[in-house]
């Protein structure tokens, strides 16, 4: 990794507000040293048994680490996520804000959340139907869920402006101030429209394999 390149991006994100999810799903932890000792604290990852492997003992090592889920968390391993996730991006259903409720209560944990939005209507993907945001709101806001704001991941080949700016009119609407969307192929489209968490994989890393 070319920490000096890097340093470069990091500095015109920085500059634009927003934070960089550096997303490490797939690679090593030897991949990802060099950008921890550079001081980079926010890191995503996709499936929380691998995020088990790679980050409990570095963590421990390194408690201003911030670690973000950033793919679907299945609410039977909710218990194993929350100890070790500082943030979940894809908060999309009532069963699973019941399961982190519990697992709050039980634990004393205080992990901050976003809510997955299905803003394109696919069938394939997960989310909150727009539809039934404010429902949905309002069910998590009575199990006092610390909701930072909106997460979409917008269709795959369309343009993702459109998408972006529906968003930012939701995320307005419910007063949040955290917004997460933005991956390497649209991250400065997704800051235009006001997203504060950007989450880059290849950009950083490279390709996986």
């Amino acid at each position: 990794m070319n920490v000096a390149k890097l340093d470069h991006r990091l500095n015109i994100y920085n500059f634009k507000n927003a934070n960089i999810v550096a997303v490490s799903k797939t690679f090593p932890i030897s991949h990802i040293l060099p950008l921890i000792n550079h001081g980079h604290q926010h890191f995503g990852e996709n499936k929380v048994q691998e995020a088990q492997e790679k980050w409990t003992s570095i963590k421990n090592d390194f408690p201003n680490l911030k670690l973000h889920l950033i793919g679907k968390l299945q609410t039977n391993k909710v218990k194993f996520a929350l100890p070790l996730f500082d943030y979940i991006h894809s908060l999309d259903s009532k069963k699973l804000a019941d399961k982190i409720a519990a697992q709050v209560k039980e634990n004393n944990l205080h992990p901050k959340l976003f809510i997955q939005v299905n803003i394109g209507k696919e069938k394939q993907k997960s989310g909150v139907d727009e539809n039934n945001l404010d429902e949905f709101y309002d069910y998590c806001m009575s199990l006092n869920l610390n909701i930072l704001g909106l997460m979409c991941i917008p269709p795959f080949n369309e343009k993702s402006t459109e998408y972006f700016k529906k968003m930012s009119e939701l995320n307005r609407k419910y007063n949040f101030k955290e917004l997460s969307m933005g991956m390497s192929s649209d991250y400065m489209n997704a800051i235009d429209y006001g997203s504060t968490y950007i989450r880059i994989g290849t950009e950083i890393f490279g390709k996986r394999t």
